[in-house]
């Protein structure tokens, strides 16, 4: 089967892995010794590559946690 996670690079799935914990911009960027602009850059990146389209009817960074928890 295909894994939408495939498109994503190793840092990103870091960054999506550290999401799935519960974690805001903030914690992951002290986690992964980055600034806050770094880590809105690599969700936003996450969010493109996972065909996450801006809605008023969905929270994208919820369903790019469940795309990453349903490929685990």
């Amino acid at each position: 089967r295909d894994d939408p996670l495939d498109a994503l690079s190793a840092r990103e799935r870091e960054v999506l892995a550290l999401m799935a914990e519960g974690r805001s911009n903030a914690g992951i960027a002290r986690r992964l010794w980055v600034t806050e602009g770094t880590v809105e850059k690599h969700v936003r990146s996450i969010l493109t590559k996972l065909g996450l389209s801006e809605t008023d009817d969905d929270h994208r960074r919820v369903l790019a946690v469940l795309t990453f928890l349903d490929s685990r």
